[in-house]
């Protein structure tokens, strides 16, 4: 593993020296805005991009759903009701939800900007430490304010167990792949 430590406050330090942030990012759909909106949004995305010119990477992480639960629920409101047409309706849309279950089409995504600062071996003291945790906290806020004029939230992950949750995620991820090549 490329990490040294996990600091109280949700950064990360790399081995090669590179402190990193994660911030999980709750999207918009952008597909469901009129063209006004979507105008809108993309200029904003724009700002974004000319107002933080740090670098950045983004990380998607894709898990399969399983939508039993969802059809149990289904099924139990149908038994409530007594109108035709909604069971009909209902159980149509039961169809559907198998459909995609059994062709393992269901997923959700979780939506990930990675932040870093690095300083050389030599500088490495408290006091570089603290300008980089405030360097990391002020892209943060820089990120969230401009990512929330799109219409999107911003989140800071700042629990081990949330990072190590998404690292381990990513890590196993990345090892499956390389398995099936």
């Amino acid at each position: 593993m490329p990490i040294d430590y996990i600091l109280e406050n949700g950064i990360i330090k790399l081995k090669n020296n590179k402190y990193i942030k994660i911030l999980k990012i709750i999207p918009i759909n952008y597909n469901l805005k009129s063209d006004l909106e979507k105008a809108a949004i993309l200029n904003s995305y724009k700002t974004f991009l000319k107002t933080c010119p740090f670098q950045m990477q983004i990380l998607i992480q894709s898990s399969k759903e399983n939508l039993e639960k969802n059809i149990f629920n289904i099924q139990k409101n149908i038994q409530k009701k007594e109108n035709k047409k909604l069971t009909k309706i209902a159980n149509k849309y039961i169809e559907y939800i198998n459909k995609i279950n059994s062709n393992k089409k269901s997923s959700s995504k979780n939506f990930y900007l990675i932040i870093s600062n690095e300083i050389s071996k030599n500088q490495e003291n408290i006091e570089s430490i603290e300008i980089i945790k405030n360097d990391l906290k002020e892209k943060y806020f820089k990120i969230k304010e401009c990512l929330y004029r799109c219409g999107n939230s911003v989140i800071e992950i700042n629990t081990k167990e949330e990072i190590i949750k998404i690292l381990k995620t990513f890590f196993n991820a990345r090892k499956n792949n390389l398995n099936k090549n």
